[in-house]
């Protein structure tokens, strides 16, 4: 079974931010430029909140909103559900799927050290199922053999 620092140390730790001053423009700008679906955000680097596509949906788009005159920390998610790196990836599927959510901070000492996503998650249970086969596979072939 997988735990967050594995995960990490295949996915890296580069944390993507903005602030809560931040516009929103600003925030969806950086995440189609790197690809993603959420981003943290820090105050003096505390976590404050988390800002994703959803919440851009959902809170300013059907609500009609300027994406350049809103804030990010008018629409960011400020409760936030967060893992350690001793958390299994089982833990965090648990708590995605209970929670409703697709991105989960990874803390430290209070402190950010990398964020997963659901995506993550679901790639690395396929990867630990997938090798588990595999050994089946091995030991099978191997019984077989005697």
């Amino acid at each position: 079974m997988s735990n967050v620092e594995k995960l990490l140390d295949g996915k890296g730790t580069e944390i993507w931010q903005v602030s809560p001053d931040d516009t929103v423009i600003e925030a969806i700008r950086l995440m189609e430029d790197k690809s993603i679906g959420a981003l943290a955000v820090l105050l003096n680097e505390e976590l404050v909140g988390i800002v994703s596509e959803r919440d851009y949906a959902r809170k300013v788009v059907l609500k009609g909103r300027s994406s350049s005159d809103t804030k990010v920390k008018d629409i960011m998610s400020r409760q936030v559900f967060y893992v350690t790196q001793e958390n299994t990836v089982d833990h965090c599927m648990v708590l995605m799927t209970e929670k409703r959510i697709r991105h989960l901070p990874v803390m430290k000492n209070d402190k950010m050290i990398g964020m997963i996503s659901l995506g993550d998650v679901v790639k690395s249970i396929i990867n630990d199922q997938e090798y588990k086969i595999k050994q089946l596979e091995n030991y099978i072939s191997w019984e077989e053999s005697y």
